[in-house]
């Protein structure tokens, strides 16, 4: 059954263990873990967040930072690296805003994915200074508004987590 509180989710196994349970009626099902980062600070009295436009996608489609959990990597620190590689700085763990489950085909394998999602806050770097290793992943990075997030993000799930995020700051936990 599912997880019933928060705290579940801190752990991959509880989430595969889920992911299991809900998707092994279809063994068509593969299942992916994946973490983000709404990383933001304030600039010129603003509060901003760093977003990407991924490798091979059109001008104008920003996206948060993601990617798949590491071996023996725990799900936050999962967030803090991808920030770090997709937009070269670097940041601190605030809170986590939650999750989003979805399915999707890739090559004709039907993926249910989990991803959590975390707020960070800006603490050193230099936007858009890549890593060689993963600038080939990023066409573009730049700052934009929060309060602009829940509209500018072309993903349902990373536009909920803006506006999470954006209720976070706006309650005072940065």
């Amino acid at each position: 059954s599912r997880p019933s509180s928060a705290a579940a989710w801190q752990t991959p196994r509880r989430c595969v263990r889920w992911a299991w349970t809900l998707c092994s009626a279809d063994w068509s099902y593969g299942t992916q873990l994946a973490c983000e980062g709404v990383l933001v600070r304030r600039l010129r009295g603003r509060w901003v967040f760093a977003a990407i436009r991924p490798g091979g996608k059109e001008p104008g489609l920003w996206a948060l930072p993601k990617g798949l959990i590491g071996s023996g990597e725990k799900p936050d620190e999962t967030a803090l690296r991808e920030v770090a590689e997709e937009t070269g700085v670097q940041g601190t763990l605030v809170v986590k805003l939650g999750d989003v489950r979805y399915v999707y085909t890739w090559r004709g394998e039907r993926i249910f994915k989990i991803v959590s999602f975390y707020l960070l806050r800006y603490s050193s770097g230099r936007l858009g200074d890549l890593p060689p290793e993963t600038a080939h992943e990023v066409a573009e990075v730049r700052w934009l508004p929060l309060e602009q997030g829940p509209q500018r993000l072309a993903y349902g799930g990373e536009r909920d987590m803006a506006a999470r995020a954006l209720a976070s700051v706006q309650e005072g936990a940065l």
